[in-house]
């Protein structure tokens, strides 16, 4: 899943795709290097995000949906929102999927509104919102109070008719560093839930404060942290740089766990 964010303050790619040009020739490139899908987010989620009108976040992710599609029609795009009303309209504009980083949370129309356009369903773990997010991070067992949280969502997007889930541990979103390896380490465990695993990790800061780097720095932890998700059992990798993670794919498929 190759990362399209068309806003001007993402924490590593913020304005570098907001044209036109510059939207087509990520996109192109990541399609070109193999992504299965594109992710369109026109919502900052970085920890401390300014807040946008839903008619901003709208506006932005149907310009991208409708100049992807316009010039590269078979594109599989998800929509990156945890507003009903944006997944609504990006879903009529073309989009497939819908993922919502707060898993359903943010807004309480968003199940009914995915079981309505029977989509897929991208549920993430998260706590709070990106503006308080990062003071949310106690737990008793992050593992088994993510699993927890994500078993109760995956519960109630069943009862509401949606038939396809997706779930995302949410690696850093209300966690701290060391919280982020402890869900790597016992990332397998998400396989209970028997829907895919999406891992989202591309640049974050547990890789990069980690190593003491900058995002700019972090394709190498990066590619070395989602070998480690594919090998535990990740079904999706959500990247900023799609050919290093196709190489990965490629070469652990080769060696037939």
């Amino acid at each position: 899943m190759g990362i399209v964010n068309v806003t001007p303050d993402s924490f590593y790619d913020g304005g570098k795709s907001f044209s036109s040009e510059n939207i087509l020739r990520q996109t192109g490139r990541m399609l070109d290097e193999g992504a299965t899908f594109i992710d369109i987010g026109g919502y900052s989620s970085r920890p401390g995000a300014t807040d946008i009108a839903v008619s901003e976040e709208t506006e932005r992710v149907l310009r991208a949906i409708e100049l992807i599609l316009h010039h590269f029609p078979e594109t599989i795009i998800s929509i990156d929102t945890f507003r009903s009303e944006v997944a609504r309209a990006a879903i009529h504009a073309g989009a497939a999927v819908i993922n919502d980083i707060s898993g359903g949370d943010l807004d309480a129309r968003m199940m009914e509104t995915v079981a309505e356009l029977n989509v897929p369903f991208i549920m993430m773990h998260m706590r709070g919102n990106p503006k308080t997010m990062t003071r949310l991070t106690d737990y008793q067992n992050v593992t088994i109070d993510v699993i927890r949280n994500l078993s109760d969502k995956v519960r109630k997007a069943h009862a509401v008719g949606i038939n396809d889930v997706v779930i995302d541990p949410g690696f850093g979103f209300a966690k701290t560093a060391a919280q982020s390896f402890e869900l790597m380490r016992n990332l397998e465990l998400f396989r209970c839930f028997e829907v895919p695993l999406l891992t989202g990790i591309s640049r974050k800061s547990f890789i990069y404060k980690t190593l003491e780097i900058s995002p700019n720095d972090a394709l190498n932890g990066t590619t070395c942290m989602n070998t480690v998700a594919l090998i535990k059992g990740s079904s999706i990798l959500r990247v900023h740089d799609v050919k290093e993670a196709v190489q990965c794919i490629k070469l652990l498929e080769n060696l037939k766990f």
